[in-house]
């Protein structure tokens, strides 16, 4: 398997991703907001994306977008093909989207927001941290994005506050302690999508966060198709 930056190159499978992005939000209930091939084109093409490829097939994809003038990064959209689930595709991937991120964005902190158990995880690992909706971008722009999902409504009625997604964000001044570099865990490759003990965040009815471990086996297209990240 090959993970890439993107390039025009990958504009082939444009049409499968989006599609495959729509497919998987139907199948949940909840919803990757619905991006356009003209929009996920034009990540592809400017290289603000990350192709994974197998043989000549799409295996999955991600790209990131900037909010604010650039005090934010949100890397969005990560989905992975029914056919490469339970890899660890999905973790290989946001890896590189969020070295990507670091990479362009060095200043800027990284943020998504997600309804995935796993991608909790793999954000938790990376150094995220669950936060309140109030620390993400108030870009009106970018919460426009949101019209397309299926829980919008709900996101309007509590003002922007909440929702049924988890924010989680990445700052870049904590990275280090006591003038030490942070160092990124290792990663595990083997069936990490099918573990059992999972810790997320919930939030409790003040607004503060509490982590949670609950015994919680996913099915396949949970695991790997995500909404944003």
């Amino acid at each position: 398997m090959e993970i890439e930056i993107s390039s025009s190159m990958h504009l082939m499978y444009v049409s499968e991703i989006q599609q495959e992005m729509y497919d998987s939000a139907q199948r949940r209930g909840t919803g990757i907001a619905k991006r356009s091939i003209e929009y996920l084109s034009k990540k592809i093409s400017e290289g603000n994306a990350v192709v994974a490829t197998e043989n000549g097939e799409w295996v999955g994809f991600c790209y990131i977008e900037t909010w604010s003038h650039g005090q934010f990064v949100a890397n969005s959209g990560l989905i992975v093909s029914p056919k490469f689930r339970e890899r660890g595709a999905a973790t290989l991937i946001k890896n590189k989207v969020f070295q990507l991120s670091r990479d362009k964005y060095p200043n800027a902190k990284v943020f998504g927001l997600t309804t995935g158990l796993a991608v909790m995880k793999i954000n938790s690992d990376l150094g995220y941290k669950p936060v309140i909706y109030s620390e993400l971008t108030q870009d009106d722009e970018f919460w426009n994005g949101c019209k397309s999902c299926v829980n919008y409504d709900i996101l309007m009625k509590k003002e922007r506050k909440n929702c049924l997604c988890t924010a989680m964000l990445f700052v870049p001044e904590n990275i280090t302690k006591n003038g030490a570099a942070h160092t990124q865990p290792e990663i595990k490759y083997s069936n990490e999508m099918s573990q059992t003990d999972i810790e997320y965040p919930v939030q409790n009815s003040l607004g503060e966060f509490q982590m949670t471990i609950k015994n919680n086996k996913k099915s396949p297209d949970e695991k790997e198709s995500h909404l944003s990240v």
